[in-house]
């Protein structure tokens, strides 16, 4: 007889496997999930949305993060890597791994086919069960839109932006130009 499988895990357990593998993965409930790959142009929105977001935050005390920066909710315990990361004022370290950070801003997800529905649902509700998050942004890939949510006092507002619009990120005093995010030809190859 063959022993169960474990099926959940501990927060120190999945660091040990997401920090000894060629593949990141994600924390969701006690269950590692392994993400996605993308696409050259999903990658291409992301540099996109980063430059514009760079430039608008210089000299402020907010910075831009790539997918490299693993966040963590203190609230739900869900661990991941967003697209993109802000983070206003220093950076929290959690304290089992001082890789990963407790106080994201702002989080950008470039929506993908795959991943389209799990970063509309589950995530966003993990997103948004952490308290320092202002601002969840999806930006599709196969269409020319832009989604924020802004959290208003304990609740989440959603509003979509289209061409001839910008997005507003009031948290961070920024905008996305959503002509422009969309303009690079090299975006919209999968």
């Amino acid at each position: 007889m063959t022993a169960a499988p474990k099926l959940r895990f501990t927060f120190a357990e999945y660091l040990l496997v997401d920090e000894t593998s060629q593949a990141r993965h994600e924390y969701f409930d006690g269950v590692i999930l392994g993400m996605a790959g993308g696409t050259p142009g999903q990658a291409r929105l992301a540099v996109t949305v980063a430059s514009w977001l760079a430039r608008q935050l210089e000299g402020k005390r907010c910075a831009v993060f790539s997918e490299a920066l693993r966040i963590r909710s203190m609230a739900t315990g869900f661990a991941g890597y967003p697209d993109l990361t802000v983070v206003c004022g220093e950076l929290e370290r959690d304290r089992e791994s001082a890789n990963t950070v407790t106080n994201p801003t702002v989080v950008v997800e470039i929506l993908s086919p795959s991943t389209a529905e799990y970063d509309r649902g589950e995530k966003l509700r993990e997103y948004q069960g952490m308290p320092s998050l202002e601002h969840i942004v999806h930006v599709a890939h196969e269409a020319v839109r832009i989604d924020v949510w802004t959290r208003v006092g304990a609740a989440w507002s959603a509003d979509s932006y289209g061409p001839g619009e910008r997005a507003l990120l009031s948290a961070i005093e920024c905008t996305l130009d959503v002509d422009a995010v969309f303009r690079d030809p090299l975006a919209k190859t999968s």
